[in-house]
């Protein structure tokens, strides 16, 4: 698609494909030209009814979204990334005990670590871990195409239950506040205006499925790679150091976002092709970051490449606002893992992944681990 359609309509519905990386970048600085709102077509569709994960700070533009981003710094500032890293690293040490030879990695580790950080941020139970990914599943896995009637169902009735549970949590702080986000959330005020419940909601919601399922993506898809190659295990316990400039290139590599829905506010050329006022437009990351004309060899990993992770986290006024929490979080979960285990390998049978739109991983990631001696 890169060398011969780098802009071209695609199924389902006739989206428009963007896979160039000039192209991608373009999409991403020109907030004026190609909506955020993209994101609330792509996953509010009339099928869904009321989605509050379509109706975050992901889906808005200026001046909505300026109004509210600021509050995010407060969930995933620098500060806060630096209280839960000691106990985000005794956390991943604690549970590389469960693995124990053959394993569900993304069970025992990828979802439980990543699920521990945002329910230390947002101060949510920690029993209900088991719910947040079922929760992140669904959100992210719908798309405009209707589901079966029974799916259908079950995401309608997950938003019911995600929204109520967080509409109890927001009550709960308001009768009694503690030192955590939601509390601030219910204090804050923007442009001397309170929040509503559901802008606190909403605001969760993208901590939460944000949060969560890109970074359990992440780790699976570098255990997997580690898997695949165990000279590169080897390279990483000659030189621990090497895990920061690793993640990097993960990021780039086989990174967990595939894709950021746009909607064009105007009739745009880009690559020589048109895209017409209106259209649901998909600048696809993934290829972004395996551009020939950017990157030298781009299938090739390579730990000294400098790429800073691409295009995955975004860029300008959508950059990623947890891109130091993610970064932070791979980092301690590999060091973890390189500490602990010699080898890691792939259980024979067929890896299932993920149904989404914007979000790419395994759903179960079968393990074999191997302790250092």
């Amino acid at each position: 698609m890169r060398r011969v359609s780098p802009v071209c309509q695609v199924e389902p519905g006739g989206m428009w494909a963007v896979t160039r990386y000039e192209d991608v970048l373009f999409v991403m600085k020109n907030p004026a030209l190609f909506s955020s709102e993209g994101f609330k077509l792509a996953w509010q569709p009339p099928w869904v009814g009321y989605n509050p994960f379509a109706n975050s700070l992901l889906a808005m533009d200026p001046p909505s979204h300026t109004r509210l981003r600021g509050l995010i710094h407060r969930a995933f500032g620098a500060a806060t990334v630096a209280r839960i890293e000691p106990r985000l690293r005794a956390v991943a040490a604690d549970l590389t005990n469960s693995l124990v030879e053959e394993t569900d990695f993304v069970e025992a580790f990828a979802h439980p670590l990543p699920a521990f950080a945002i329910g230390e941020i947002l101060g949510l139970d920690h029993a209900l871990h088991a719910h947040f990914k079922r929760w992140a599943d669904e959100f992210v896995a719908i798309t405009p195409e209707v589901p079966s009637p029974e799916d259908a169902e079950r995401v309608r009735k997950t938003i019911a239950e995600l929204t109520g549970y967080l509409m109890e949590v927001i009550e709960t702080r308001r009768r009694a506040p503690v030192d955590d986000t939601v509390s601030d959330l219910v204090r804050a005020e923007v442009d001397g205006q309170r929040l509503t419940d559901a802008e606190i909601v909403e605001f969760l919601v993208t901590l939460l499925i944000g949060g969560l399922e890109t970074t359990t993506h992440l780790l699976s898809n570098s255990l997997l790679f580690l898997a695949d190659h165990p000279d590169m295990m080897d390279r990483l316990h000659a030189d621990p150091g090497l895990t920061a400039p690793f993640v990097e290139e993960m990021l780039r590599y086989d990174g967990p976002v595939q894709t950021l829905p746009r909607i064009s506010t105007a009739d745009v050329v880009l690559s020589g092709v048109t895209i017409p006022r209106g259209a649901l437009v998909i600048p696809i990351v993934a290829s972004a970051n395996r551009d020939e004309a950017k990157f030298k060899d781009p299938d090739r990993f390579d730990l000294h490449r400098g790429s800073l992770g691409g295009l995955q986290f975004g860029h300008g006024i959508h950059f990623c606002i947890g891109a130091a929490l993610a970064r932070m979080e791979a980092r301690v979960a590999l060091e973890a893992l390189i500490a602990r285990f010699q080898r890691v390998e792939r259980v024979p049978g067929e890896l299932l992944y993920n149904r989404t739109l914007t979000v790419r991983g395994p759903i179960t990631l079968p393990l074999r681990f191997t302790s250092r001696q």
